[in-house]
């Protein structure tokens, strides 16, 4: 067995990207513990293995490690409306609604202001 490198960790990383390209997000989730064992503090690491383990369907998973990426950065929109997802996916749709507005203010891209659906109930207003 080799020992790992931080050389090693960025060739995992980035094939633990292309797994999750290809649809095989536990491929993914297993190439980034080795990463994140050696480098716990790697947000991207952990942002990329969020989201392989929501592809995997294990949403309490992903749904911890999104949290621990918003604990590290409270302004990262993408995290909170993957989080959402996840949420919504777990039908906790109220958390799920206070992440998507907060993807949306952070980042008002269209597909983030449009899950926020802040004209419907529970809305700004309501």
């Amino acid at each position: 067995m080799r020992e790992p490198t931080p050389e090693t960790h960025v060739i995992d990383y980035r094939a633990a990207e292309q797994l999750l390209a290809a649809r095989d997000p536990r491929g993914a989730v297993k190439l980034l513990d080795s990463v994140i064992s050696a480098h716990p503090e790697n947000t991207a690491a952990r942002l990329l293995r969020a989201r392989a383990f929501f592809g995997a369907a294990q949403l309490r998973s992903a749904e911890l490690e999104f949290q621990l990426v918003l604990e590290r950065e409270p302004d990262n929109a993408f995290a909170h409306f993957a989080l959402a997802r996840t949420l919504e996916r777990a039908n906790r749709p109220a958390e799920a609604t206070r992440h998507f507005r907060l993807a949306a203010a952070l980042d008002p891209r269209p597909d983030f202001v449009e899950a926020a659906r802040f004209g419907e109930k529970g809305g700004r207003d309501g």
